[in-house]
């Protein structure tokens, strides 16, 4: 069975990449992909982890962009999903994406240096 808040971050993860697709009328913010959404089980804080395709110049744009836009977002949280109390809503970078990329590289070096050695 689901906890009330698995439920929330799935709705919330949809409308946010929702609203990301319709476009936030912040041009800082660019091809944003929402890789996971974690709410607290008190459903006062949802967490919405995302990754951008880009420069670091561009990611650090976005994240003024997505930060700015925090107010509009909880608003529609708040419309869409009708709760006695929206949480609060911070965006993080999903690392994760370039950390499991930077290790398949190095295990790839690592493969190729064996096959030069046997």
């Amino acid at each position: 069975m689901h906890k009330r808040s698995d439920k929330v971050a799935e709705a919330i993860h949809e409308l946010v990449s929702a609203l990301l697709v319709k476009g936030l009328k912040d041009p800082r913010v660019g091809f944003v992909t929402i890789t996971a959404v974690k709410v607290t089980d008190d459903l006062h804080l949802a967490t919405i982890y995302y990754t951008v395709i880009g420069t670091d110049e561009e990611k650090k744009a976005t994240r003024h962009g997505l930060t700015s836009a925090v107010g509009f977002i909880r608003k529609e949280i708040g419309k869409a999903l009708r709760m006695k109390y929206v949480p609060d809503v911070v965006f993080k970078y999903d690392e994760s994406i370039e950390y499991g990329s930077r290790i398949d590289k190095l295990l790839k070096e690592i493969g190729t240096a064996e096959g030069e050695h046997d």
